[in-house]
């Protein structure tokens, strides 16, 4: 028998039920390519596999794990599996189909890399569903007062909703926390250059501190030019970092470089 390895994070869920669930809200509605290939990250013993096989007409399953990458094919004699015994930050995106889906239960240590990747990729997929931890969930899909570099640079390259969650007790072993399903749809577009991306970072460098002083600190710039630039922009001199839009980052980036 199998044993999960702690060191990569590898938490088994086993309730069908839930398991279908993630599988069905992995298929595009809008993009039926998204049919044919399912690109499924750490598939383990194979629980969501099943699932996505019943759904997509070929799944690349991409496991870190040698064991279970050579034990996996196995499970499912007849099948249009293809199992590859990998680092998912390592593999080529570029040789899957346009219009593929992702789907996949990730650990936690690797959910930023993970979704930088795929947001960013060149052959970037029409969805990527992802089961990670809760909190981390809901940092992906946060609105103003709770957002962070994660959700902020996640939601400029994608349209990301949440999922249902699911209790630590229907995994083996359980984790300590709860996890939810979280769903990323890569935009046509970015809605920010990598220069706001950057600004964002910055502004973050210390995120309860308020950004005034995150800016004058970062960018050497004195505080009563900040606060000038945030008058033109309608912001309070009292701002978080978690507290601005997209829209408000994109704004103080361009009063930033006019400066």
């Amino acid at each position: 028998m199998l044993k999960n390895k702690k060191h990569l994070g590898q938490n088994w869920l086993y309730d069908r039920e839930i398991l279908e669930e993630i599988a069905e809200i992995s298929i595009s509605r809008t993009v039926p390519a998204t049919i044919g290939t399912v690109l499924e990250i750490g598939p383990g013993l194979g629980t969501l596999t099943s699932a996505l096989l019943k759904r997509f007409d070929r799944v690349i399953a991409v496991e870190f794990d040698a064991k279970l990458a050579a034990n996996l094919p196995g499970s499912f004699p007849g099948k249009n599996l293809q199992v590859i015994h990998a680092d998912i930050l390592d593999f080529d995106l570029d040789t899957l189909p346009k219009g593929y889906a992702v789907a996949g239960n990730i650990p936690y240590y690797i959910t930023s890399p993970i979704i930088q990747k795929f947001i960013r990729a060149h052959n970037r997929p029409s969805r990527i569903t992802l089961l990670v931890q809760k909190e981390v969930a809901q940092r992906l899909a946060a609105t103003p007062g709770k957002y962070s570099v994660l959700g902020l640079s996640a939601q400029i390259y994608a349209e990301v909703s949440l999922g249902p969650v699911i209790k630590r007790d229907l995994f083996t072993p359980p984790p300590k926390v709860d996890s939810q399903v979280v769903v990323l749809t890569p935009r046509p577009k970015p809605l920010a250059t990598e220069q706001t991306i950057a600004l964002i970072k910055l502004g973050f460098s210390r995120a309860r501190k308020k950004l005034a002083s995150n800016l004058s600190a970062t960018l050497q710039i004195p505080r009563r030019d900040i606060y000038d630039i945030f008058s033109q922009i309608n912001l309070s001199e009292r701002v978080r970092p978690a507290d601005l839009s997209i829209k408000d980052w994109i704004k103080l980036e361009t009063f930033l470089h006019k400066r």
